[in-house]
């Protein structure tokens, strides 16, 4: 059966096809060793930085220049900021899209040469993907995606498994990877795929991210529901396996800080601001962009596409 490129709410059009996640912010204890981490074991490439924060992002070309608009990862230190809970909502992981099977093998053998400890390895079907956390205990996962062409769709859901990964075979190709071409970091084309979140309870997921955001439903497993624009397999994954019932973690904890959603127009933003109206869910407007929170307090930036530069996201970075 033929992808959900849009989905209908209300009478009116989803969110676009070229809808996607723009960038993550993490707040952090020690800024120090989080951007060592980031730079040196995962490959990003510092854009900026202050007493208190660093931005980074990925190359653009043949000889890396940095991207100096397009920040993909924040992180703000925060001093004396408590760590979640065990059982609390927040980011179960961020995922990193790297453009080839051969840019996964190339991260795969990195992470061996620095000794860096994998929490999991998964063929998804869709994609093949790499799991691990960062000093902090925020997870990551590293992952490429097969073609689309080749993704198997029934009633508008696409099928997602978690099947083994011949890891040996993957770190012989990315070891010769190496060997051809020196590692200098994430390549050029390297997104934030997707967001992956711990919420207490599915059904209000749903309404939120679905009827309100406007995101379409592309696959139901126990105790997780996967959205996406555009017949993505998913660019938000939202589960209740370790999080049924448990409480938001206090304001200003370690963890997730917010993360955005670009649209292509002016005018999908304002259909979305329509939906979040007519739902009486509250948000803020700050210039072009609109902040709201889900019902566990994650911070969601929706913007227009090229607006996630840095003088626009002040406002939340303090």
């Amino acid at each position: 059966m033929k992808k959900p490129d849009k989905i209908s709410i209300d009478g009116e059009a989803g969110l676009p096809a070229t809808t996607h996640i723009g960038l993550v912010a993490l707040t952090v204890a020690n800024l120090e060793r989080e951007q060592l981490f980031y730079q040196e074991v995962l490959g990003f490439h510092l854009i900026g930085k202050d007493e208190r924060r660093a931005w980074l992002g990925v190359g653009e070309g043949e000889d890396q220049p940095v991207s100096l608009s397009q920040p993909l990862l924040l992180l703000i230190e925060k001093a004396g900021a408590a760590r979640p809970p065990a059982w609390s909502t927040g980011l179960y992981h961020f995922a990193i899209l790297v453009p080839s099977r051969p840019a996964l093998a190339r991260s795969l053998a990195q992470l061996v040469t620095r000794r860096y400890p994998l929490g999991g390895y998964a063929d998804h079907l869709v994609s093949e993907a790499l799991y691990l956390a960062d000093p902090e205990g925020n997870g990551i996962e590293i992952y490429r995606d097969r073609p689309r062409e080749t993704w198997r769709w029934s009633d508008g859901q696409v099928a997602m498994a978690t099947d083994p990964i011949d890891l040996q075979a993957m770190f012989a190709e990315g070891r010769s990877e190496l060997e051809r071409h020196p590692w200098r970091g994430l390549p050029a084309g390297t997104t934030v795929g997707h967001v992956h979140l711990r919420v207490a309870d599915l059904r209000q997921a749903e309404r939120f991210y679905h009827q309100l955001l406007g995101f379409a439903i592309t696959a139901r497993v126990p105790g997780a529901l996967f959205v996406s624009a555009g017949g993505y397999h998913h660019h938000l994954g939202l589960n209740i396996w370790e999080s049924q019932g448990a409480p938001a973690p206090s304001e200003g904890s370690l963890g997730l800080r917010l993360f955005s959603i670009e649209l292509p127009t002016q005018v999908a933003l304002e259909q979305v601001a329509a939906r979040l109206e007519r739902g009486r869910w509250p948000f803020e407007r700050h210039g072009e962009i609109i902040a709201v929170r889900d019902p566990w307090r994650h911070l969601v930036l929706l913007m227009p596409e090229g607006k996630r530069r840095l003088d626009q996201l002040k406002t939340w970075l303090h």
